[in-house]
């Protein structure tokens, strides 16, 4: 799929099939993340990757507002080394992560992680070592109904151009 069309398929995705993601399709997407871009090279981030249906399951009770983690096959979780831009790296990689798993069929839903409540509690379950910050939690699966899409703003709306 070319990036255009990726960028448009993806969309938040909250009821999944309970199908596995090939490993092939994962390191692929994996890939991706590891790929954004990053202030002064620095790469902050890790990804934890959850597959394991119980682990899931306990994440989604701490995780109070990705519940449906609990039902998505995989949850990547971006970790960042504290740095000077580790949520911006860390939000790159994530979206990078969205972007690629759209391309090849998967979607997903983006679960705060860095401002949330819930951050400290996820981190101690999670055994995130000191140092660190979880910056996302990413559900991926495919999508088992076709929800309505929330409508995107007309960029008429947000562009200013030379002044606002």
């Amino acid at each position: 799929m070319e990036a255009l069309q990726a960028l448009a398929a993806r969309h938040s995705t909250r009821q999944f099939f309970p199908k596995p993601i090939p490993p092939e399709t994962l390191e692929r997407i994996l890939d991706a993340g590891r790929l954004a871009a990053t202030a002064c090279n620095d790469q902050p981030w890790e990804f934890l990757v959850l597959t394991d249906p119980e682990k899931r399951a306990q994440l989604a009770e701490i995780v109070t507002y990705g519940r449906f983690i609990a039902t998505a096959p995989v949850c990547i979780i971006v970790v960042c080394r504290n740095s000077w831009g580790y949520l911006e790296d860390g939000s790159a990689a994530s979206q990078n992560i969205l972007v690629a798993a759209a391309a090849l069929g998967v979607q997903s839903c983006w679960v705060g992680g860095d401002k949330a409540a819930y951050r400290a509690a996820a981190e101690k379950f999670l055994a995130i070592p000191e140092g660190h910050r979880i910056v996302s939690f990413l559900a991926l699966g495919y999508e088992s109904e076709s929800a309505p899409r929330a409508p995107k703003r007309p960029l008429a709306e947000m562009v200013h151009r030379e002044k606002w």
